[in-house]
């Protein structure tokens, strides 16, 4: 996060699991969206006035009526994948992947205000990923997807029915490595730009880009391909790759993509997920040329600094921030505001965090050395407690179990109490801190606070197991509270950095 006083910016610019970041401009503002998989509500959306200072002003895919997440129960990576967000004829367009069991589909949704509502969604019958929009001077709607290990493909269709007119048809793919995706089409100077990514989203990632004289080509690749990629450098920032192109209104370029920040040993493990990072794009011989991807950035952002942040939350507002997501199901469907007001109660049912849909809501973990803290009234629940989780089969937590606290760890197949002792009596502060490890991504310390507010460790677990690196997959943390065998109430959540 930049601060007033100095005139560069800190990377990443969203931190936490916040993947596959797409951008446009309207006016002097930016908008942002990126991926969210199994969690619900879908696709958030971000406001900033200088590209680096982003506030999350709502979900795109808020009702159920949008996206149906039920086919997604056996993988935390299914659920909806990269969207493109863009601004044509006063309306704001999101297009995107929701992929399941089943199979998967492609559609889009409008809005004339960003922070919605979102229109319902128009289906585009094509097969791929990553769907992008662009419109050329004679409105025509061109679509670009990728077929993932194959080729990119591009048609145009009807952007009001989504009918696919012409195509779909092979188009530049990239230089020859692996999984060319992301596409993303423009045009500047009479001359089109088709940007990609390619080499996977792991180490291996790339961003290149191509020119012609049409939407559809011929392509000319760029001689200096890829032009942004950190595979086999020494930098805390890896994976960098899935990039979108935006102009600042004082005629500067940037390019927002994802990345991710490993720590440990080899491999190195990632913890929060890959998260959107910002750097600047100059023209040079009509080719972009990305600086250097940082984390501290000297140049100054185009737009005055003005820091949004969101403190600890008292849960006195009428409805959640739009920071806080569900497993598969809005956070509306299993927690209140307005059973006990000041409090979030959770109506924990008969599922568990091994369960696809548990009674659980949470917000991403932002920080790599963090500390969470909630204030805990377990009700007539069973179990209440803090998590940090990955998916159903990756989650450590600490929690009130009956007149003891307990601290559990789930890594794959092997489950079991790490850590317990006596409860306190009344309501409880649960803790949960991060911190750096020796070989690991971090430590994390699971515990509670005794009366005079010391924190009580009942276990320290090494983090790796709730790593992309072990679990596999494409998503991070989230820090959740969550009940099952009845209701709970939560007086107040907490998370910070811990320098």
């Amino acid at each position: 996060m930049s601060t007033s006083d100095s005139p560069g910016y800190r990377n990443p610019i969203i931190p936490g699991f916040h993947p596959d970041p797409s951008v446009c401009r309207v006016g002097d503002e930016y908008f942002l969206v990126t991926s969210t998989f199994t969690w619900f509500p879908g696709v958030p959306i971000f406001r900033s006035p200088n590209l680096v200072d982003w506030e999350q002003i709502g979900n795109v895919l808020e009702r159920p009526s949008q996206l149906d997440l039920e086919a997604t129960t056996s993988s935390a990576s299914l659920g909806v994948y990269a969207p493109t967000i863009r601004h044509h004829d006063g309306r704001f367009w999101m297009i995107t992947t929701s992929v399941t069991e089943a199979g998967l589909t492609n559609f889009f949704v409008t809005a004339e205000d960003p922070a919605g509502p979102w229109s319902k969604p128009v289906t585009v019958d094509v097969m791929g990923i990553d769907p992008d929009l662009a419109w050329d001077a004679d409105g025509s709607c061109w679509l670009h997807f990728s077929t993932g290990v194959g080729a990119i493909q591009l048609c145009r269709i009807h952007d009001a029915t989504g009918e696919v007119l012409d195509g779909p048809e092979p188009t530049w793919s990239g230089t020859g490595m692996r999984y060319p995706e992301a596409p993303h089409l423009y045009e500047r100077d009479a001359t089109w730009y088709l940007l990609i990514a390619e080499g996977g989203t792991e180490r291996g990632h790339a961003v290149s880009i191509a020119r012609g004289p049409s939407p559809n080509g011929p392509w000319e690749s760029c001689p200096a391909n890829p032009i942004l990629s950190h595979r086999s450098i020494e930098s805390p920032i890896q994976n960098s790759g899935h990039g979108d192109l935006v102009e600042a209104p004082d005629g500067s370029w940037w390019m927002v993509l994802l990345g991710v920040r490993p720590r440990g040993t080899s491999p190195g493990f990632h913890v929060l997920g890959r998260e959107t990072f910002l750097t600047a794009v100059e023209w040079v011989d009509g080719w972009p040329v990305a600086a250097p991807l940082e984390l501290d950035v000297e140049q100054p952002p185009p737009g005055p600094v003005k820091p949004v942040e969101v403190g600890r939350e008292d849960f006195n507002e009428p409805t959640l921030h739009p920071h806080w997501i569900g497993v598969r199901r809005l956070p509306g469907a299993v927690a209140s505001l307005a059973d006990r007001p000041g409090w979030l109660t959770i109506h924990g049912g008969d599922d568990t965090l091994d369960d696809p849909f548990p009674s659980l809501v949470g917000r991403r973990q932002q920080h790599l050395d963090s500390r969470a803290r909630t204030l805990v009234d377990p009700g007539a629940s069973v179990e209440a407690g803090v998590t940090v989780y990955l998916d159903d089969t990756a989650h450590y937590e600490v929690a009130i179990r009956g007149d003891r606290v307990v601290a559990r760890a789930r890594a794959g197949p092997f489950q079991d109490i790490v850590g317990e002792a006596a409860a306190p009596g009344g309501p409880v502060v649960l803790h949960i801190e991060t911190a750096p490890h020796a070989r690991g991504p971090d430590s994390v310390r699971l515990g509670f606070e005794e009366e005079d507010g010391t924190f009580r460790v009942l276990a320290e677990i090494d983090g790796r197991y709730l790593s992309t690196e072990v679990t596999g997959g494409f998503i991070g943390r989230v820090l959740g509270l969550y009940a099952f065998g009845g209701d709970a109430a939560f007086d107040w959540f907490d998370h910070e950095a811990v320098e």
